[in-house]
């Protein structure tokens, strides 16, 4: 679905959030040997099950069920067209190689082809074909913005893609951004929850979340729905934005790294997250297999100083402006993410997967 901290618009609707930070990873156990890293870091699908607490259902502030998704919707209903103006039709981070950039002026930096890159950057470690007609046919976008991943791939491997957001604009918008392109039999969206998914069973060859799993108060049934509606033998691909990995002997993060999380949870209307080795744990639970996960919080690094410059210039300051006070404070805490990541307690992460084949 999306970057949630619209660059230049971050609309805050609904009551204000309580704090909502509670680590899965307190519950479940710790995953040997999967320590992030820039580079791929490949989790097996040995360990342990997780303990029998109720996982995902951890906001303690944010209202979950039809509050929380009713705010996400006018968020995106409110915030997307801005978005759009300023970053185009991919609402998400760009992937920027580890290379010495631009010292302090993004000029020599091209923004939107670091998102283009973050599709494929996804798709390469996913092990996904090089050749696009052997690639995936059948897509759903789960979270899908304003549709650019779906269009993407869908021009990308002639694939039929379907999409869906809790945002009837987004949805709407989608719909025309793909007849227009001429892309109307290939690519649709509609009006969705992510947890429970209008599609049936082993219906798709590849299942794509490109950071809509921070949306989601029930990570455990989101993971579920994502292989639930994967074909045997099919990709998931999660992108999402989680808090780092637990280390031995903890039980929680700290005291300042919990007051970072609840500062952004309760200006961009976040559930709580969870890590990285949660989302693994999860999915060794339901019996996936050749899970992947990396780190690519340095890859995204040049991403949020960018997202504020933009909401520097005129047309983002207008946006700000004319979108309200709770917008203006959501911009506000927009370096509460650099500080997060910068500091480590916030890590961009990528886990993917594969859903066994019948035996």
């Amino acid at each position: 679905m999306s970057c949630l901290a619209v660059g230049v618009v971050v609309h805050q609707s609904l009551r204000p959030a309580l704090p909502c930070y509670r680590p899965l990873s307190s519950s479940l156990p710790r995953l040997i040997g999967t320590k992030m890293r820039s580079a791929s870091t490949t989790a097996t699908n040995r360990g342990s099950t997780p303990r029998t607490r109720s996982l995902g259902r951890e906001t303690d502030g944010v209202a979950a069920g039809d509050d929380l998704s009713k705010g996400i919707a006018e968020f995106y209903d409110e915030s997307s067209p801005a978005w759009e103006g300023v970053w185009g039709e991919h609402m998400h981070h760009g992937f920027y190689p580890l290379q010495p950039q631009p010292s302090s002026s993004s000029s020599g930096i091209d923004h939107r082809s670091a998102q283009i890159r973050m599709i494929e950057e996804s798709l390469r470690f996913a092990s996904l074909p090089e050749d696009p007609s052997q690639g995936p046919k059948n897509i759903v976008d789960v979270g899908c913005g304003i549709g650019g991943s779906s269009r993407y791939l869908s021009r990308k491997y002639g694939a039929r893609c379907r999409g869906i957001t809790l945002s009837p604009l987004q949805a709407q918008r989608a719909n025309a951004l793909a007849a227009s392109q001429g892309l109307a039999d290939k690519a649709s969206f509609l009006v969705a929850n992510a947890l429970e998914q209008p599609f049936p069973d082993d219906e798709f060859d590849l299942v794509w979340s490109m950071e809509s799993g921070e949306h989601m108060p029930d990570k455990e049934k989101f993971v579920k729905e994502l292989a639930r509606v994967a074909a045997p033998g099919g990709t998931i691909i999660i992108v999402t934005w989680c808090h780092r990995d637990l280390l031995p002997g903890e039980d929680s993060l700290q005291p300042w790294e919990t007051q970072i999380l609840n500062k952004i949870c309760k200006s961009f209307y976040l559930p709580a997250w969870c890590s990285t080795a949660d989302y693994v744990k999860l999915l060794q639970s339901i019996s996936m297999e050749d899970i992947k996960t990396a780190d690519w919080s340095d890859n995204v690094a040049p991403f949020w100083p960018a997202v504020i410059r933009s909401a520097l210039t005129w047309k983002g300051l207008t946006s700000v402006f004319s979108s309200g006070m709770k917008t203006l404070k959501g911009a506000l805490v927009m370096p509460l993410m650099i500080q997060g990541y910068k500091k480590g307690v916030i890590k961009f992460a990528i886990i993917t997967c594969r859903k066994p084949k019948p035996q």
